[in-house]
């Protein structure tokens, strides 16, 4: 009797792969389901960081109750969090996986050396932090030495964006649309006497600090604790993280850190923008 020979399976053509199929990925060891729930988080992007699971299906060319028996689970896993539209945006458990891309992607390696030479210069405590929702995230944070406000702060904290100079600088240089949808959602919690509660007075301050470049926190987050923020951006000229610096007020005047050390400030945040790819139009 003739040996009959097992056939291979055929690698589907790339007109018959799923759009959310990777190109390479597929063959017979190839998880669908884990790629499925991936593609789903890569839906999320900085121009559509909100999404419902009509949108999600028909990007990925899924069914509507496939579509929401994965994104049920990744909400449960907290890789998503819905919010009161019922529309779905990257949870906590993305940026937490994510941090250690980014000291690997060069964020917090690159700044490291800037913000040692700053808080060297100035003596107050440097920060480096990227937004997530309404929060920010630290990625790094070189504290000055006995300090008086002990916040208990260090990488992987986080605060609420709208009472920080890093948070507000980030909210301020969102896309208009993006910004809008997450200020809808944010809750304006009162930690001082001086935390904006107000969301028109948020908006305002916003443009402004766009206008202007810089942030500062006039004792918004913790009595006593004044800081300014500048933006880093990258390659594509994004503002992707935020650079602070902050210090108690019986040590420094708010008007005296703001026209004496933003200009360092400024400095450290551009030299880490270089870093990141970032060029300035006059170079």
């Amino acid at each position: 009797m003739p040996r009959t020979r097992s056939k291979r399976p055929s690698t589907p053509s790339k007109a018959q792969q799923p759009p959310w199929s990777v190109p390479g990925l597929y063959e017979p060891r190839h998880s669908q389901s884990l790629e499925r729930g991936l593609a789903i988080l890569r839906c999320f992007t900085p121009e559509r960081p909100v999404l419902g699971i009509t949108d999600i299906a028909d990007e990925l060319g899924m069914s509507r109750s496939t579509t929401h028996r994965y994104v049920t689970t990744l909400t449960g896993l907290g890789y998503l969090e819905q919010g009161a539209s019922r529309k779905y945006r990257l949870g906590i458990r993305v940026t937490d996986l994510g941090m250690s891309a980014l000291n690997s992607t060069g964020l917090r390696e690159h700044a490291r050396p800037y913000l040692e030479e700053l808080r060297q210069h100035t003596h107050y405590t440097v920060s480096l932090a990227v937004l997530d929702g309404p929060e920010v995230l630290y990625v790094d944070r070189l504290p000055r030495r006995q300090s008086g406000i002990d916040l208990e702060l260090h990488t992987g904290s986080r605060l609420p964006a709208h009472c920080t100079s890093l948070g507000k600088l980030l909210l301020a240089y969102l896309p208009e649309e993006e910004q809008h949808e997450l200020l809808a959602q944010m809750k304006l919690s009162k930690r001082t006497p001086n935390t904006i509660t107000s969301k028109q007075a948020l908006v305002d301050e916003l443009a402004a600090i766009r206008e202007e470049g810089i942030a500062v926190n006039d004792e918004e987050l913790a009595a006593g604790l004044y800081a300014i923020a500048a933006p880093i951006r990258d390659e594509t000229r994004e503002v992707t993280a935020a650079v602070s610096l902050a210090a108690q007020s019986s040590m420094i005047p708010l008007a005296e850190l703001v026209d004496a050390l933003s200009p360092h400030l400024i400095v450290t945040a551009d030299r880490v923008s270089a870093r990141l790819g970032y060029r300035r139009d006059d170079e």
